[in-house]
């Protein structure tokens, strides 16, 4: 919704001030050549409308991609970005909101996070008796940074090796030829100077981890309070898909251990990928969908986050791997004690 304000040149503060209502949702088509764009200037430019300040287009337009609203199933919706934005619904009925999750899962804030490009680690597995990784990095380059789904499986696999604590904090021992501390930050060593394409270690910091962490609280929450709102629990819903751009992988067992995502049966899971842009292009090459995206936006019941207690209470309980209420995951506290019995007898 900013970036829409932002390009159209409409005042964008009415979107952050009380009561948090953009000045414009809906817009007109308008030429290429009155927006600047370098392409045939009087190609028409459509933007597809957002139903409140902090959900914008792009959650409609993965709506679009999904079809969600088209069908039966009870879906929960959650395009991982630094917004947040969560649907829950199905062709009855919609409701939205947003959980300000931050750019964590995106890279932002992140020592050497970046988005799901070439040289970006996004898969990781560890040794749980040497404490050595295995990366798949992005067009198989020597990795320069680490995207979404590679913070996933790194955080998971550190928890159930026992190298961090459920609270995001190192425990392996200091003196570990993967763990490294400066006057900043202590760090895991993904990989060392000599096989990266910075030819600089590549680490993942405890700060990288508290980010991570608040990211996945932020989302985690969001969902529980739509739910709640819509008189419903995780256990009614028939489907969870989750969009975001964290790559070719998303391990949907490993986003469950660190608390990102509920511990329900994983047949309801679906990743999408890059949704928003799958339903650009559907919006581009039909006015079906263009009118399509108008219906939904309207048809969509906005929840507020910003001033709701219930959120402040279910963030703060996330901010824990996976959680502070740890029967709430049944899966990973059997995982985690095999794992700490495992190092006991070893």
């Amino acid at each position: 919704t900013t970036m829409t304000h932002l390009l159209l040149g409409i005042e964008p503060r009415y979107i952050r001030r009380a009561p948090y209502i953009p000045t414009a949702s809906e817009f007109p088509i308008l030429k290429a050549v009155n927006l600047g764009f370098r392409i045939n200037p009087i190609a028409a430019v459509f933007i597809i409308p957002g139903p409140a300040s902090y959900v914008g287009g792009d959650i409609v337009s993965g709506m679009i991609y999904t079809g969600l609203h088209r069908e039966d199933p009870l879906t929960l919706f959650i395009d991982v970005g630094t917004n947040g934005e969560i649907v829950l619904g199905n062709r009855e009925w919609l409701m939205t909101a947003s959980c300000s999750a931050g750019p964590a899962f995106e890279g932002g804030g992140i020592r050497w996070g970046m988005r799901a490009e070439e040289g970006a680690v996004e898969k990781v597995t560890i040794d749980p008796d040497t404490f050595e990784p295995t990366l798949t990095i992005v067009g198989d380059t020597p990795p320069r940074g680490i995207c979404g789904s590679g913070m996933i499986d790194l955080i998971s696999e550190m928890l159930l090796c026992g190298i961090i604590d459920p609270r995001g904090k190192f425990v392996l021992d200091p003196s570990h030829p993967r763990m490294m501390k400066d006057e900043y930050d202590t760090a895991y060593i993904l990989a060392f100077a000599g096989d990266t394409a910075m030819q600089k270690d590549l680490i993942f910091t405890e700060s990288d981890i508290n980010s991570l962490i608040l990211s996945k609280g932020a989302i985690y929450a969001g969902f529980t309070v739509l739910l709640t709102e819509a008189g419903l629990d995780f256990s009614m819903v028939d489907r969870i898909w989750i969009a975001g751009g964290f790559g070719q992988f998303l391990d949907i067992d490993k986003a469950i251990t660190i608390g990102l995502l509920p511990d329900i049966d994983r047949g309801k899971f679906k990743y999408l990928g890059n949704s928003s842009i799958g339903g650009a292009y559907m919006a581009l090459l039909s006015d079906k969908y263009r009118q399509e995206a108008h219906t939904i936006s309207n048809n969509m019941t906005y929840i507020d986050f910003s001033s709701n207690t219930r959120f402040m209470d279910e963030f703060t309980s996330a901010l824990f791997l996976p959680h502070t209420n740890q029967d709430a995951f049944p899966s990973v506290k059997i995982k985690t004690e095999k794992s700490n019995q495992k190092k006991q007898t070893g």
